[in-house]
């Protein structure tokens, strides 16, 4: 493959914002109230983006081990901040448990494929490393967000039951624990729907970014394979991670289940 990636002027990227002209008159015609969101939202994407690109720029030409490791902690804190703040049920101490989940399974799965698959050299090496931690955090920070909403949710719904189940002599896994599969199938679905498609319904973004550079296109599905698995198992790690590390706070310290009226998190 000759080919090489076109780019994009800025005169006709900010030209495409006319997308966004879409989504902002379905929202004035309804009065859906979003269109403020739409044009921070846009803008928001603008600057970020730009933003990383001159900062990996940068990280790629001057990159050390150290500054590497330091942008994806920054990553993740980030990612835990927008994670918690997508789950509906406020509760006490919920970033601790996010932030848990999205590290172990972030750094855990995105090493194994560097060091593993990929071979980058070095092993911090920033074109490789950060993309590859960033699209498992991107994920996994969605994922966990839906399989905590839910599990809270199907607790709620469970209530009369999870309070039988503790007066008979449950523990608190016992009582939950048609909960956390609850949760836990909700997070992974995405995921396993998207690999479903792949290939025959859609191009995931690896692939497309690869042949848009002029990759050979075997080449690129060959990557996007590794792309779906290492986020199958890097969701489904952070998934597991974070329902089990909160579902206890539905239960006081000696294993009652605690009613809405008097949960810490109750408004």
């Amino acid at each position: 493959m000759t080919e090489s990636v076109v780019d994009i002027g800025y005169i006709e990227l900010f030209a495409a914002s006319a997308l966004m002209l879409v989504a902002g008159l379905v929202s004035w015609k309804l009065e859906l109230g979003q269109t403020r969101r739409i044009v921070v939202s846009s803008v928001r994407c603008f600057v970020q983006l730009l933003a990383a690109g001159f900062l990996l720029t940068y990280l790629f030409e001057f990159q050390t081990w150290w500054l590497v490791l330091l942008v994806l902690a920054a990553m993740v804190i980030a990612a835990t901040q927008i994670a918690t703040a997508r789950v509906k049920n406020r509760v006490p101490g919920l970033s601790g448990a996010v932030f848990v989940s999205l590290f172990v399974s972030s750094f855990a799965v995105g090493f194994i494929v560097v060091e593993g698959i990929v071979h980058a050299e070095p092993w911090y090496s920033a074109r490789q490393l950060v993309p590859i931690v960033g699209m498992i955090m991107g994920n996994a920070m969605a994922a966990v967000a839906v399989a905590i909403d839910r599990l809270f949710a199907d607790m709620d719904a469970r209530a009369s039951e999870m309070f039988s189940l503790v007066a008979l002599g449950a523990t608190p896994s016992e009582a939950a624990a048609p909960s956390l599969k609850a949760a836990i199938g909700a997070g992974m679905t995405p995921i396993l729907a998207n690999m479903s498609a792949a290939g025959i319904v859609t191009f995931p973004g690896m692939m497309t970014g690869q042949l848009l550079a002029g990759a050979d296109p075997v080449a690129a599905a060959k990557y996007q394979i590794v792309v779906m698995l290492m986020l199958s198992a890097a969701n489904t790690i952070a998934i597991v991670a974070a329902v089990y590390l909160t579902y206890r706070r539905r239960f006081s310290s000696d294993g009652y289940y605690l009613d809405k009226g008097i949960r810490a998190d109750n408004p």
